[in-house]
């Protein structure tokens, strides 16, 4: 997926969480195209019959980022192997729901917040350091479904809701040395949903590429104003 836009990442380093799914991928894609070199994470290796990520793309770290041992290992490996680290994507997350609250299993709660706050959070505590000499910036995926409750995944849309507030709160801690943004989807148009939502009207989502294109808006000098956002990226959806 070649981009055309303005973006000029040549020399810096971004490492990129959930790389392998539609996402991840599209972010990883679009930011090696912009020159940037990029360090890839996530469970689901490229060579996976699941994985959407090319292996052209980036250096590829298999790692488990709801596990503090894995994301310090990850981190420290990226920062030793390229010298620096100047952009964190925090894309690893997913949606599970159907299940009122009183019937929710506390396993299910724990996996939601595990998979979309806890990586968020043990990446940016151990990449926030390492950012910090590089000017950097942070955008982190949230969700529309975080503005407002709803009926059967209130787990999953809480922990899209604290995605939003530990950015404010990174970006507030960072003044002046990271900045930290969230983007917000609504439905977005992979083979997955697709699969799952098979007569939704498809023209209506997102494609994982035009998200990409704001989230490398947001790490690079065209935002330097912009720090604590969270920005719509639903179209229509």
């Amino acid at each position: 997926m070649p981009t055309d836009a303005a973006f000029d990442f040549d020399g810096s380093v971004a490492l990129v969480t959930g790389a392998s799914g539609a996402l991840g991928s599209a972010v990883v894609e679009y930011l090696n195209d912009a020159g940037a070199t990029v360090a890839a994470t996530d469970l689901v290796a490229p060579d996976d019959e699941d994985a959407l990520l090319d292996p052209g793309a980036a250096d590829f770290y298999e790692a488990d980022f709801t596990d503090e041992d894995d994301v310090r290992e990850t981190v420290e490996a990226v920062v030793a192997e390229h010298g620096r680290l100047d952009q964190l994507c925090n894309v690893a997350g997913t949606w599970r729901g159907g299940t009122p609250i009183d019937e929710t299993e506390a396993d299910e709660f724990d996996f939601l917040l595990d998979v979309n706050l806890k990586t968020m959070f043990l990446a940016c505590k151990h990449a926030v350091p390492h950012l910090r000499e590089a000017d950097g910036a942070i955008v982190s995926v949230s969700a529309r479904a975080s503005l407002e409750g709803g009926e059967g995944d209130g787990p999953y849309r809480a922990a899209k809701a604290g995605v939003r507030i530990l950015t404010e709160t990174i970006a507030a801690e960072n003044q002046g040395e990271v900045r930290a943004n969230a983007v917000m989807p609504s439905v977005i148009d992979t083979p997955a949903n697709r699969e799952m939502m098979p007569d939704a009207d498809h023209d209506e989502w997102v494609d994982p590429e035009e998200i990409a294109g704001v989230t490398a808006f947001l790490l690079s000098d065209a935002a330097a104003p912009t720090s604590g956002a969270a920005v719509p990226v639903y179209g229509e959806a």
